[in-house]
């Protein structure tokens, strides 16, 4: 099933299974993508939207050297430039940032969701409501946050979402980004980055080795980040500590 972790775990947006057979039918093509792959251009036209399945891709903007600011990160279940559905075009770049699978669901499927199921329609329009809730977010975490509570509220807000997603048992989950792309996510250097992950791991609060991430104390990590979830509007949100507090997994 290609919707299944599309709106898995969101409070009042769950979709029936009407809704989410709807949005089956609507998918007309899988594209398995390698790693660092633009599918899309700003200002390009889009007659096409991307539900990511597996992996993790970036939204993006280049400056004028061609260095690149990530203004966003999606995991699977997102549906990465439904922006574009009533736009026609975006103002910034989707590439994929490790090699992902991708269903395309044409723009005119979407009118036809519009036209016909309005309630549909709606939490297809609540997820790009989301996708701004983390933007904000996001802005708070480069804006406000040091080093350590920058790296510590994204991986918080990661685990949240992957637990949405089913992809995280709450402390531990795959996460197959580099340190460079740490450093870009949260406006840091690299050696930066590798001095926050040491501290974190020092002082028992998360592990990011190999590829995996686990959080060994979920409630100081949070409060290291300052983060709290209730922008996700999770159902899981809970859970996502309550499952985690046991502490380290041997």
């Amino acid at each position: 099933m290609f919707t299944e972790r599309f709106l898995r775990d969101k409070r009042g947006a769950v979709l029936e299974p009407a809704e989410r057979e709807r949005l089956e039918r609507a998918v007309r093509q899988v594209r398995t993508l390698s790693p660092r792959t633009t599918i899309c251009r700003a200002g390009e036209p889009l007659h096409q939207s991307t539900l990511l399945l597996e992996g993790i891709m970036s939204r993006y903007i280049d400056d004028r050297n061609g260095l690149r600011q990530l203004v966003a990160v999606h995991v699977p279940g997102d549906f990465i430039d439904l922006h574009a559905f009533p736009l026609k075009l975006l103002d910034h770049d989707v590439a994929t940032m490790t090699a992902a699978t991708v269903a395309i669901v044409p723009h005119a499927e979407l009118d036809d969701i519009v036209r016909t199921m309005p309630e549909l329609t709606r939490k297809l329009w609540f997820s790009t409501l989301i996708d701004a809730a983390i933007h904000r977010a996001w802005l708070f975490r480069l804006g406000r946050l040091d080093a350590v509570g920058r790296i510590a509220h994204f991986l918080c807000e990661t685990n949240a979402r992957l637990v949405s997603a089913g992809l995280s048992d709450g402390r531990r989950f795959a996460l197959g980004l580099t340190q460079t792309d740490l450093s870009e996510i949260c406006g840091l250097t690299n050696v930066h980055v590798n001095r926050v992950l040491r501290q974190l791991r020092e002082e028992r609060l998360c592990v990011f080795r190999s590829s995996l991430v686990e959080i060994l104390d979920p409630y100081r990590l949070a409060a290291r980040g300052q983060f709290q979830g209730d922008y996700l509007y999770l159902q899981s949100q809970e859970d996502v500590f309550s499952s985690s507090h046991s502490g380290h997994i041997s």
